[in-house]
C-alpha cells in the first residue's frame, strides 16, 4: 500500500469513528453485554446447583438463592458460588407494607423490610426492594385515597429512614419499587424521595411498567424510559422487565401486564438506557410459567440484539 493510500484510509477510519456514536454497538464490531435473570424453577439443594440452574437458562444475574433465616456459612456459600461464577444476585424481596394501617401488619412488615435488608447486604445482593405500601386495609399494595397525600409521603420517609438506621448497610441499597398509586409514582416524586430520605444506601429500582399510568406515557413509553434513566440512572440497583396493554374497546383507559413481548413496551430503548450501567441487572417477574419466562427471554434477547446488546 502506498503512503497516500494508507493516508485516505486512515482518514476516512478517523470519519468513521467520529461518527460512530450514532450507530448502533454491533455496527462497531462490539457488543454489550448486559445482565438477564428469572426465578429458578429447578430445584437444588446447593450452591453449585444453583448456579447450573441459572446458567441453564443462560442467566448472569439471579433472584436471592437464600430466604431469610438461613445459616451465615449458607449464605456465605452462595455468596462465594455467585462470585466465582460471575452471576450478580440481583435483589431481596422483602415484600411488605409497613405503612399498613393495621397496627400489627405494620409491625411485622416492618420487621420482615429489616431482615430481609440485613440479608441482601449479607449476602452482597444489589438491592432489598419493596414497595413503600398503602393505605388500603384490604389490599397490601392496592390503591386508596390516603397514599398520595404529604402525610403519607412524610411516613414512608420516616419508616425507611428508621429501617436503613437499624441495619446500617455497607453493601447493598435499600429501594422502592414504583407503583401507580403510591409513591414513588414517578421520576419526580421518587426524586422527591431521595432528597427527602437523604441517605447513600437509599437507591432506585426501576420498573417502568409501573409508571405507564395514562395513554400519553403508554404511547411514548420510549420517552418515559430515557427520562426515568437520565434523571435517576445513577440511582438504578435492579429492574424489572415487564410489558403492557391498553384494553381497546372500553371507554376508559385500562392497562394490563402481559409478558415481555406481547405489549408495546420499548425494549430497545429499554436495553440501550440499560447499557449505560451495564452491571445493573433485568430480572423478569409475574410469569406463570417456566416456558412463559422462556419466552420473554427469548423476545428481551431478540430486541436486544437488534440494538447490538447481548444478554
Amino acid at each position: 500500500m502506498n503512503r497516500r493510500n494508507f493516508q485516505k484510509k486512515a482518514v476516512m477510519a478517523s470519519l468513521s469513528l467520529a461518527f460512530a456514536p450514532h450507530l448502533p454497538a454491533f455496527a462497531q464490531g462490539s457488543y454489550t453485554h448486559l445482565r438477564l435473570g428469572g426465578p429458578i424453577y429447578h430445584k437444588y439443594t446447593d450452591p453449585e446447583a444453583w448456579v447450573q440452574a441459572v446458567k441453564a437458562k443462560g442467566y448472569r444475574a439471579a433472584y436471592c438463592p437464600v430466604g431469610l433465616g438461613a445459616k451465615t456459612e449458607e449464605i456465605r456459600a452462595y455468596e462465594a458460588a455467585a462470585k466465582q461464577a460471575d452471576i450478580v444476585i440481583a435483589e431481596v424481596g422483602a415484600w411488605s407494607n409497613p405503612i399498613s394501617p393495621d397496627a400489627e401488619m405494620a409491625k411485622a412488615a416492618y420487621q420482615k423490610c429489616v431482615d430481609s435488608l440485613a440479608l441482601a447486604d449479607e449476602i452482597g445482593a444489589n438491592c432489598c426492594v419493596n414497595i413503600s405500601g398503602s393505605k388500603n386495609p384490604v389490599h397490601w399494595a392496592g390503591p386508596h385515597a390516603d397514599n398520595l397525600t404529604s402525610e403519607t409521603f412524610e411516613q414512608i420517609v420516616e419508616v425507611t429512614r428508621k429501617i436503613l438506621s437499624d441495619v446500617n448497610p455497607k453493601r447493598t441499597y435499600f429501594v422502592l419499587e414504583p407503583m401507580p398509586w403510591t409513591y414513588p409514582d414517578s421520576v419526580d416524586s421518587y426524586l422527591q424521595l431521595i432528597k427527602a430520605i437523604a441517605h447513600p444506601h437509599f437507591g432506585v429500582h426501576m420498573d417502568p411498567m409501573n409508571l405507564i399510568t395514562t395513554p400519553t406515557l403508554f404511547y411514548r413509553n420510549a420517552d418515559l424510559i430515557r427520562d426515568c434513566f437520565r434523571r435517576l440512572g445513577p440511582h438504578i440497583r435492579s429492574c424489572h422487565g415487564k410489558d403492557i396493554v391498553i384494553k381497546e374497546d372500553y371507554y376508559m383507559p385500562q392497562f394490563t401486564e402481559v409478558r415481555p413481548g406481547m405489549g408495546v413496551l420499548d425494549y430497545q430503548v429499554f436495553l440501550t438506557e440499560l447499557a449505560k450501567i451495564p452491571e445493573i441487572p433485568l430480572m423478569m417477574e409475574h410469569l406463570s410459567s417456566e416456558m412463559e419466562y422462556d419466552l420473554a427471554a427469548t423476545h428481551i434477547r431478540a430486541e436486544g440484539k437488534k440494538v447490538g446488546i447481548q444478554l
